[in-house]
């Protein structure tokens, strides 16, 4: 079995749906060995607790991203070993450090069709706050590899989501995380856990 991490901040919603496919069909290979939030009281935890995963958080108060990232390294090191980290509505930034070292292990859900409405301050409301001020008809989610460039990694999966004129950015971000990320991000991860997920030339290649 592959050891997965999976990195929250929130509700976890993400996480569930790991969780579910986990339960029942299966990730692939793949078995979800921790969770580790940036939020003492995110929910997520509670959802990790209820699965019988092993749930851990780390505080980033006074801590640069290069010192955070160090201690997200050592807990690692020390309890998990993983081979694929997903992030899963992890609001931390990486250091280019940590990705290296990760590089071609980390997987993150992105709720836009990148290169639309994504990089530095684009998460949670923002994404779909944005899209509905732009105006445009489609928007969707996009699970791609981690770098040291915000949402700038190769891509692995994307799926549309029809905008509705009646819609708002948080019945917008509801329909997207269940018609899209849900849907993306076990289907990512069963596909890394089956080695089928290659990148060459900066672009993923699915066997």
């Amino acid at each position: 079995m592959l050891s997965i991490a999976v990195f929250v901040s929130g509700g976890g919603t993400n996480l569930q749906a790991l969780i579910d496919r986990q339960q029942s069909s299966g990730l692939g290979g793949g078995e979800i060995t921790a969770v580790i939030s940036s939020a003492k009281n995110a929910y997520a935890l509670e959802r990790a607790k209820n699965a019988g995963i092993p749930g851990y958080f780390v505080s980033s108060r006074g801590l640069s991203v290069e010192e955070y990232s160090q201690a997200l390294d050592e807990l690692l090191e020390r309890e998990v070993k993983p081979d694929l980290i997903v992030l899963a509505g992890f609001l931390k930034i990486f250091s280019a450090a940590f990705c290296e070292k990760y590089r071609g292990k980390i997987i993150n859900v992105h709720p836009s069709l990148i290169p639309a409405f994504c990089g530095d301050g684009m998460y949670g409301l923002h994404v779909h706050e944005a899209a509905l001020k732009k105006g445009v008809r489609v928007s969707g989610a996009t699970v791609h590899f981690v770098d040291a460039i915000t949402d700038g990694g190769p891509i692995i999966l994307q799926k549309a989501v029809e905008i509705l004129p009646s819609d708002t950015p948080e019945t917008l971000q509801q329909r997207i995380m269940r018609q899209a990320e849900h849907v993306l991000l076990p289907r990512a991860v069963t596909l890394f856990c089956q080695g089928r997920l290659h990148i060459e030339n900066d672009r993923v290649i699915i066997e």
